[in-house]
């Protein structure tokens, strides 16, 4: 399963970098996701819980989903069919390899998200669908793995409201060290920064 999910997004990388080789001021974000007003943060499947850092993923991506909060151009949604778009978010350690535990679901049955401002509270009812094709990738439950080539932070957005939203090729990427990292959390910024690239392009064609 990661090597085909790691070859899909090498492909649509390389066409990316073909368009852009063509037109240099033209920013690739489709019109869908420029319309888009819910986004689900999940941690990637493929990644595992390091054994020196356990909660580093989640803590990402409770880091990106204040951020969003922050930001104010999205709401955030409990479940992939109620998310325009879907953010997959995986924590690097600045290593090639390293052993990790697997499997681990990405549940959440209550989420509680203190701010002295604007706390968040929900809940998921019942099973959220699955991100990917459960056939391709068959549940093993928790167990000891070895992640190669992961050594950054990792921020990818797929198109939701659809099934296993994370097999099709990611409409945008930012990879980066720290990239997840907060306050501030860079990736977020630089989303940001292309929606309002993308949206001044298409209003000035």
């Amino acid at each position: 399963m990661t090597c085909r999910r790691g070859l899909v997004f090498g492909l649509s990388l390389l066409c990316c970098l073909v368009a852009f080789g063509k037109n240099k001021k033209k920013v690739i974000l489709p019109t869908d996701v420029l319309q888009a007003q819910t986004v689900l943060v999940v941690i990637d499947p493929d990644a595992g819980d390091a054994i020196d850092a356990p909660v580093a993923n989640r803590n990402a991506r409770d880091d990106v989903e204040r951020a969003l909060r922050s930001w104010g151009r999205f709401r955030l949604a409990m479940s992939a069919v109620d998310a325009d778009l879907v953010i997959s978010v995986r924590k690097g350690n600045g290593k090639l390899a390293q052993p990790t535990i697997g499997g681990i679901p990405d549940d959440r049955p209550v989420i509680w998200q203190p701010s002295p401002s604007d706390p968040r509270v929900g809940a998921q009812r019942g099973t959220p669908p699955p991100l990917t094709d459960p056939a391709r990738n068959p549940s093993q439950g928790p167990h000891p793995q070895v992640e190669v080539g992961d050594s950054q932070d990792t921020f990818l957005v797929y198109r939701g409201q659809r099934d296993n939203p994370l097999d099709a090729p990611p409409v945008w990427r930012y990879m980066g060290r720290d990239a997840l990292r907060s306050p501030g959390v860079r990736a977020v910024d630089e989303f940001r920064k292309a929606i309002v690239e993308a949206e001044k392009q298409a209003n000035n064609p």
